[in-house]
């Protein structure tokens, strides 16, 4: 059987150790992949910055795709597929059949619509070469900026301030972690990040980016203030990559993403799509436990066993610079008829609440 994986991120090499453990040798893998490196361990880039290098970070043991015997193309990304000719072509004009092919695509950083976000100075925090060219660029910066405080974009400000840059952090929402905190806890976690020498802006709109006075740029705001600062980093949320799949004409979701049912399967019954491309019952998973789940169910599917996803615990742990944050569940109380309870001391910099929700409900929370 040929199987075809188009992405070697997290996700999709833990597709093929599951697939690999299966023992079966009669399958033919090609995986395709889009950057110069091999798998790593993307939720671990702020170690980069630690002194951990690109090595360092690799889910690839040694030898794997000596003893596996599949093949890995790296810096080749897919640009096609054809479902009737069951083919992926890639951008190195290979022509790759499949018997079943397995999207593993990912996401991308969201970069707002802004005027100037394209100068000199500005990144996204994705890829180790996202990460280079920061650490390049910082030799001659004093001041950063990370737009967003949300998890990823508290873990870039950890980055930035590893590389010794005064560093600021730009949110839309009213608090840190909008989505996974409430006020209480919001105001807790900003003291303490405050603390630690990050400086945070909140309920910031971004109207464009210009030239700074003393800095390379100035961002300009909505309410007529503005920050000057060397970089900026573009942290603001990530979508599902379903490009290819969009133009495959495979169902994909009203907001976006490659609609799945219980078996990862998509719309075309030779498809799988796994990680944070894949749409399941309306819902997105953007962490990467989700995705390890999908990875061994697709495995297992292909060498003939039962199996079939059914959710994942999205609770949030937060450790960073010392501050440690948990979100559970339904931390807002927006299940009906649901009762929170909170303790707060501020002086300690502490703050802990619990949602109780009715017995009959599906979810209660602790944050």
């Amino acid at each position: 059987m040929e199987i075809v994986v188009i992405g070697h991120g997290m996700v999709g090499h833990k597709f093929l150790e599951a697939l690999a453990d299966s023992g079966n040798d009669a399958l033919h893998v090609t995986v395709l992949c889009e950057e110069p490196r091999a798998a790593y361990a993307r939720v671990h880039l702020t170690e980069f910055f630690s002194g951990k290098s690109a090595d360092d970070l690799s889910l690839v043991q040694e030898g794997f795709f000596e003893r596996s015997g599949y093949a890995l193309k790296l810096d080749a990304r897919a640009v096609s597929i054809d479902r009737d000719a069951h083919t992926v072509t890639a951008s190195t004009g290979d022509v790759l059949s499949y018997d079943k092919l397995v999207l593993a695509t990912g996401s991308y950083p969201f970069v707002p619509p802004i005027e100037g976000k394209d100068r000199d100075g500005c990144f996204v925090y994705r890829t180790i070469e996202d990460l280079e060219a920061m650490q390049a660029f910082a030799k001659g910066s004093k001041t950063s900026t990370v737009v967003d405080g949300g998890l990823l974009g508290l873990e870039a400000a950890k980055a930035l301030r590893d590389l010794g840059l005064e560093t600021h952090v730009v949110e839309f929402a009213p608090r840190l972690m909008a989505v996974q905190v409430d006020d209480g806890d919001g105001r807790v976690l900003r003291g303490k990040i405050e603390e630690l020498g990050v400086t945070v802006h909140t309920g910031k709109n971004t109207l464009n980016i210009g030239d700074g006075e003393g800095a390379q740029n100035r961002m300009n705001f909505v309410d007529d203030t503005h920050l000057d600062t060397d970089m900026i980093v573009f942290s603001a949320s990530i979508h599902p990559r379903d490009d290819i799949a969009r133009v495959a004409r495979l169902e994909i979701g009203a907001r976006g993403g490659i609609v799945i049912d219980d078996a990862c399967c998509t719309s075309d019954a030779d498809i799988y799509t796994i990680g944070k491309c894949a749409l399941w019952k309306g819902q997105f998973f953007g962490l990467v436990a989700p995705g390890y789940d999908m990875a061994r169910i697709v495995a297992k599917q292909i060498i003939g066993q039962e199996a079939a996803f059914a959710g994942a615990d999205m609770s949030t742990k937060l450790k960073l610079m010392g501050v440690d944050v948990a979100s559970i569940g339904d931390a807002h109380g927006k299940t009906p008829g649901s009762r929170s309870y909170q303790y707060s001391d501020e002086r300690k910099q502490v703050y802990k609440k619990l949602v109780a929700c009715p017995i009959a409900a599906s979810s209660c929370s602790t944050a």
